[in-house]
């Protein structure tokens, strides 16, 4: 748990992918840098502590087989959720308040 903190804390949008080729953090990664964001992105099948790193997120409540995605050191979840947000206008200026983006 500690070590999401710690890497949660590095980087201002952070993505937590379970499969570096996954359609679902493809576009998500796709959706954040289309306003000019550039996401720390964690692929857990290619890092050495990404089953530890996928216990503890599971343990903060995330699905198992979908990216997290924390904005400001705030989980926002996963795809479905960023979908959301993009939809109701509201990414953005969480990408802003982290200060990911600043046009």
């Amino acid at each position: 748990m500690e070590t999401v903190r710690r890497l949660v804390g590095e980087y201002p949008v952070v993505i937590f992918s379970n499969r570096s080729s996954s359609c679902l953090s493809l576009t998500v990664k796709s959706v954040i840098g289309s306003f000019g964001a550039n996401p720390k992105v964690y692929e857990l099948d290619q890092v050495p502590d990404g089953p530890q790193i996928q216990r503890a997120l599971q343990q903060l409540g995330c699905q198992e087989n979908v990216p997290a995605v924390f904005i400001g050191q705030r989980l926002i979840g996963g795809s479905k959720e960023v979908n959301s947000l993009l939809l109701r206008n509201e990414l953005e200026p969480l990408l802003r308040e982290a200060r990911a983006i600043w046009v």
